[in-house]
């Protein structure tokens, strides 16, 4: 298929450098590609970015048909536009297209029009510390249709936005707050999927932890409820006695692209690692004896999340004295390192985008 471009013609003037913040700038262009039962996925094309036109009844908005993912491109000290492991995104893409019944797309064809679209606003990549342009493709179901049954329309849209730091805390420690009642997946369920409704879940548990004055929210597995598994938005480790031990697994956690690269980094290294059921039990009793050295989230919006706080129930625990573990230094520096052109890539994670 051929990708169509059509350009603004009142291009925006780009955020200050300084205060992106999250997700809250988009650049100038849009992909959008239609899939219809029986033609299967047809016209992709770049266009001005803009409101969607939808019906009331769109089968989305009633029954949530929608997957997406989460990527940043880079500029490299040499002006190179850069990816980070872009093909694990549309291969995982795929993976909750298929767990929501939505049809599969190409996923190198996917990819080429990613690449497309961030070359034309290119520009937008932010260049200061600690920034990068964040890439959101995602599916939605567009049926006009009040029956529960999967989608017959689907789009597959991307959106682009400059971001600074995840957290406002920024590469500093912050609180967790580990869950006692609410879960966030069961075995089973749609945990390893990045689908929509998995976040709108778990938006209560995160509004009552911040309200106790936690960034985020520890979950515990559905069945137990004593078995760590994600931290909000994010895969997890902890070091104990120098191993890095990270939940195993399942269909009720999300295969981080980030984890994946962190277990390969330490491997490298030789740093111990473990994937196992962890409870939050051994991890407070692991402070209390004196051997649990640190403990950090990953995933691409933050990289790297050093916790230096953990409550539970009755109890609160401070991890490494509150201050950014080694290894979390090291592996926040290498990654976003690799990331940006400024070290060397041994893996073959990084793919530059030419135009």
């Amino acid at each position: 298929m051929k990708i169509s471009v059509v350009k603004t013609t009142t291009p925006k003037a780009k955020p200050d450098q300084s205060n992106l913040g999250f997700g809250q700038f988009f650049t100038d262009h849009m992909f959008i590609m239609d899939y219809t039962e029986g033609k299967g996925w047809h016209d992709p094309r770049i266009v001005p970015y803009g409101p969607l036109e939808m019906d009331p009844s769109c089968a989305v908005l009633h029954y949530g048909q929608a997957v997406f993912e989460g990527m940043k491109a880079y500029r490299s000290p040499e002006g190179k536009v850069l990816l980070f492991r872009p093909e694990q995104n549309m291969a995982r893409l795929n993976r909750s297209n298929a767990r929501m019944s939505i049809p599969q797309f190409d996923e190198e064809f996917a990819l080429k029009a990613i690449k497309e679209l961030v070359m034309v606003d290119q520009d937008w990549i932010p260049t200061a510390p600690g920034t990068a342009l964040y890439l959101r493709p995602f599916v939605i179901g567009c049926d006009n249709v009040l029956g529960v049954r999967a989608s017959y329309k689907y789009k597959f849209i991307v959106i682009l936005s400059p971001v600074g730091a995840y957290y406002k805390e920024g590469l500093n420690p912050v609180s967790i707050w580990v869950e006692p009642h609410y879960v966030r997946a069961v075995r089973g369920g749609t945990g390893y999927a990045k689908a929509a409704g998995n976040y709108a879940g778990s938006l209560l548990a995160q509004k009552n932890a911040q309200a106790q004055g936690y960034s985020q929210v520890l979950w515990l597995d559905g069945l137990e409820r004593k078995y760590v598994e994600e931290v909000g938005a994010m895969n997890v480790f902890f070091n104990i006695d120098g191993e890095l031990i990270t939940p195993d697994l399942g269909d009720s956690v999300l295969p981080g692209i980030t984890r994946k690269s962190v277990l390969q980094l330490l491997q490298s290294w030789n740093i111990p690692t473990v994937e196992r059921r962890l409870s939050v039990e051994e991890i407070f009793q692991a402070h209390a004896d004196g051997r649990l050295r640190e403990a950090f989230g990953c995933g691409t919006a933050a990289v790297i999340s050093p916790i230096g706080k953990l409550g539970w129930a009755d109890k609160s625990i401070e991890i490494g004295g509150g201050k950014i573990g080694e290894i979390s230094q090291r592996l926040y520096d290498t990654i976003t390192g690799i990331q940006t052109g400024k070290l060397d890539d041994p893996f073959g994670w990084v793919v530059e985008v030419e135009g």
